[in-house]
């Protein structure tokens, strides 16, 4: 379990030696023919802050090597607001004074006929955590439901048991996603004070239960501004390569969501600087060059223009954060706020032009181990 390594890292020690690197340390980590888990802390230290054209270089060198010339599209399709957890950064929130909405089989439908409109073969689940009303049997019914629509589905929902997940893989289920939020302890309890959700070992150990459930895919990361996010990047990093050694048939993503605004939201506790956020991809891209790299449209366009070479292999496009966003309920709460609201088709235009191939699908069923 990854909690016994976790446990032999001590924050403030960690947070101390990536603060305290050098020159000398990130020029042996650019040049490294096997990069360690202390080059990375290196590569995302501020000394590695002057080096960043070297390792913006490198990270599309390392990129086109495995991944060519494509990026991979995603959207999500938000079911549920409801939520039981108390979170203090969420729009969803249990104390947010707002109007709950569950989608039903029929809206489902609506929904997924708007994203399959805009080209779309594969789909993101996104949920509150309320699991007596979207819990397991709603999981089971929407999968039932969306199969024949999409080549695959992904969920970023709350952590569930093994045997849940175990059940959901073998219904065709491809990918969870499961953020930790905040590796820091004690500010994870303080931005969770209510619900499941505060139990920071379960969060935790969800990538365990998924690695031994099988899964194809996981997607790991951590909510950048609740913590100081190098710290709390070199533990997810930490987290990864564990995960790889382990549970090495499975595929792992990184995503980098910034903390950004719902109404009356949770200001950033520490801010990153668009050049950081750079930095930070192209660190793990050095670090690791078979993991996916994910932005969303939390992030600005003319940001998301310039990104595309430097790592990133997934971005959103098109996306609504709120249940029935696309067609049911426009008007319904967002989760966070959309900072770049192109349509699918302006982005998937804007990666031509760059000479990027948009691919609208994940894996095909036919390639599952369960298909040979």
């Amino acid at each position: 379990m990854f909690k016994s390594i976790f446990e032999q890292y001590d924050w403030d020690t960690v947070k101390a030696g990536i603060y305290a690197k050098t020159s000398q340390d990130v020029e042996e980590a650019l040049h490294s023919s096997h990069r360690t888990i202390d080059d990375f802390a290196a590569l995302i230290s501020p000394a590695a802050a002057a080096y960043l054209e070297p390792m913006a270089a490198i990270s599309h060198q390392l990129t086109l090597q495995r991944f060519g010339n494509t990026m991979q599209l995603y959207v999500p399709l938000y079911l549920s607001n409801e939520c039981q957890n108390i979170c203090t950064y969420c729009g969803f929130s249990l104390d947010n004074k707002i109007r709950r909405k569950t989608l039903t089989p029929a809206e489902i439908l609506q929904e997924t006929a708007a994203i399959k409109q805009m080209g779309y073969d594969h789909v993101l689940l996104v949920t509150g955590e309320a699991h007596q009303l979207v819990g397991l049997d709603y999981f089971k019914k929407t999968l039932s439901l969306l199969q024949p629509h999409f080549a695959n589905i992904s969920m970023e929902v709350q952590p569930m048991d093994e045997a849940d997940y175990r059940e959901l893989a073998a219904m065709g289920l491809h990918a969870v996603l499961v953020y930790q939020e905040t590796y820091h302890r004690d500010d994870y309890k303080k931005h969770h004070p209510k619900g499941r959700k505060s139990s920071f070992d379960y969060r935790l150990e969800t990538p365990d239960r998924l690695g031994r459930a099988g899964i194809h895919k996981m997607g790991l990361g951590v909510l950048i501004g609740l913590e100081d996010w190098r710290t709390d990047s070199f533990y997810t990093a930490l987290h990864l390569q564990y995960l790889e050694k382990k549970y090495w048939q499975t595929k792992y993503s990184i995503s980098f969501p910034r903390l950004r605004p719902f109404s009356g939201g949770l200001a950033p506790k520490v801010e990153m600087r668009d050049r950081e956020l750079v930095q930070l991809i192209c660190a793990y891209r050095l670090f690791n060059q078979e993991v996916e790299l994910s932005i969303s449209t939390r992030e600005e366009e003319r940001f998301r223009n310039h990104i595309i070479r430097l790592g990133i292999t997934t971005m959103s496009a098109g996306s609504k954060t709120n249940p029935g966003g696309y067609v049911v309920d426009p008007q319904s709460l967002e989760q966070f706020e959309i900072s770049d609201d192109r349509s699918a088709a302006a982005i998937a235009e804007m990666l031509r032009q760059q000479g990027y191939e948009p691919v609208w699908k994940d894996w095909d069923q036919a390639f599952s181990p369960a298909s040979y």
